[in-house]
C-alpha cells in the first residue's frame, strides 16, 4: 500500500434486511458513557452495504468505507465473521 491511499474504517454488525438486490442492512451497535449520569448506555446505526458475498439475515458481516455507490450506501461488505444459525 501507498502512502497516498487510506486505510479504509472498518466496522462489526448484524445484518438486518438482505431484502434489496446486493444491498444488505447492517445494524452495527456501540456503547458509550451518558454524558450526565455516566451510566454505559447502547447506541446503534444501521448502514446500507453492498453485498457481493452473499450474507443473510442474522449474519455478523464486517463492512469497510468505500465511494458513495447510491444516495445511501457508502460502504461494501468485506468478510462474513459468523454466519446466522437457521
Amino acid at each position: 500500500m501507498s502512502d497516498n491511499q487510506k486505510q479504509a474504517r472498518t466496522l462489526e454488525g448484524r445484518v438486518t434486511s438482505n431484502k434489496m438486490d446486493k444491498t444488505v442492512t447492517v445494524l452495527v451497535e456501540r456503547q458509550e458513557q451518558h454524558w450526565l449520569l455516566g451510566k454505559t448506555i447502547r447506541r446503534s446505526t444501521k448502514l446500507h452495504a453492498q453485498d457481493d458475498l452473499g450474507a443473510n439475515e442474522g449474519d455478523i458481516v464486517r463492512i469497510a468505507e468505500c465511494r458513495p455507490l447510491s444516495k445511501t450506501k457508502h460502504h461494501r461488505v468485506v468478510e462474513i465473521i459468523t454466519r446466522a444459525n437457521v
